[in-house]
C-alpha cells in the first residue's frame, strides 16, 4: 500500500465517522462541529484528486461562512431537544426506507463502476499547470450557459427571499427616514400660551 492510498483511506474513515456522528449526535452543536470535520476531510481528499480550488472553496465557503453561521444560529436558539425527539419512532420506517434506497443506489453505482478499477493512472501534469485557471476556462467557455443559468436562479432566489422578508405588515411599526429629514423646526416645538391659575387660599 502506497502512502497516497493510506492517506486516502485514512481521510475516508474520518469522513464516514464524522458523517455518522452528524446524524447520530444528540447535541446540535456537536453535530455541526462533526459536519465541519467532514468538510475538512473532504477537502483533504479533493487535494489528493488535484482539485485544489474546490478544496479551498469548500473550506472557505462552507466551513468559514455557512457552518459558522449555522453554529451561531444553533447556539443562539433555545432548541427543545425533547420536543424534537417526540416523533422519532413515527418517522423511523420512512427514514429506514430512504436509507435502504440510498444504500442500494450506492451499491449499484459501485458495481457499475467497478470495471474502472484497472484503469491507468492519469499522466502527470505539466509544470506551471493551474487547476484554478483550467476550471475558470471550462466554466466561462464550454459551460458558460449553465453557469449563467445557475447564477440567474440564485439571483431570483435571493430577490424572492428579500421580498418575502421585507413585505409590509400592518402590525409592524416602521419609520420613514424621508419624513424625519423633511421635518421643520416649527413642527417639532410649539409654544402654547395658557392663562395662569391662582390657587385658592
Amino acid at each position: 500500500m502506497t502512502f497516497e492510498t493510506f492517506v486516502f483511506y485514512f481521510f475516508s474513515a474520518i469522513l464516514v465517522f464524522a458523517a455518522l456522528r452528524v446524524i447520530t449526535a444528540r447535541n446540535p452543536v456537536h453535530a455541526a462541529l462533526f459536519l465541519v470535520l467532514a468538510f475538512f476531510t473532504s477537502a483533504g481528499i479533493w487535494v489528493q484528486l488535484q482539485a485544489e480550488f474546490l478544496a479551498i472553496a469548500l473550506v472557505l465557503v462552507y466551513v468559514g461562512a455557512v457552518m459558522v453561521l449555522f453554529l451561531f444560529v444553533v447556539m443562539m436558539l433555545d432548541i427543545n431537544l425533547a420536543r424534537l425527539r417526540e416523533g422519532f419512532w413515527n418517522y423511523l420506517p420512512l427514514g429506514a426506507l430512504v436509507a435502504l434506497l440510498l444504500v442500494a443506489e450506492m451499491g449499484v453505482t459501485l458495481w457499475f463502476f467497478s470495471g474502472f478499477s484497472d484503469a491507468p493512472a492519469p499522466p502527470p501534469l505539466p509544470a506551471g499547470y493551474s487547476n484554478t485557471k483550467e476550471l475558470g476556462r471550462l466554466i466561462y467557455t464550454e459551460y458558460v450557459y449553465p453557469f449563467e443559468i445557475a447564477a440567474v436562479i440564485l439571483l431570483v432566489a435571493i430577490v424572492a427571499a428579500i421580498a418575502l422578508t421585507l413585505r409590509r405588515r400592518k402590525q409592524v411599526k416602521y419609520i420613514d427616514p424621508a419624513e424625519q429629514i423633511a421635518v421643520r423646526r416649527q413642527d417639532r416645538v410649539r409654544i402654547v400660551s395658557m392663562p395662569s391659575e391662582k390657587k385658592p387660599d
